[in-house]
């Protein structure tokens, strides 16, 4: 294996899913510009998730997915070709 390869910078982070505000801190090397303050009263990076295990359909049974962002460019994407042809 090799050596000094893994990160050694950990340290506490706060995951929150923006869907259903569920938090969670746990230790992460992710890079933040965020904070926020934690039930202890101190202040942790912050990490915001579009899906955690409180709102993903294989977990809660719902089959239904919500996709907060991009289904405006998802639709111009699908139908680009028509709109250029009219133009």
């Amino acid at each position: 294996m090799k050596k000094d390869i893994h990160p050694k910078d950990y340290r506490l982070v706060v995951f929150k899913d923006m869907s259903n505000d569920y938090t969670f801190i746990t230790k992460s090397t992710v890079k933040t510009k965020e904070s926020i303050k934690w039930e202890d009263g101190k202040e942790y990076p912050l990490v915001k998730l579009e899906i955690s295990h409180t709102s993903h359909p294989f977990f809660t049974g719902k089959m239904k997915l919500v996709d907060t962002a991009g289904r405006v460019d998802k639709f111009k994407n699908r139908y680009k070709n028509r709109y250029e042809k009219k133009s």
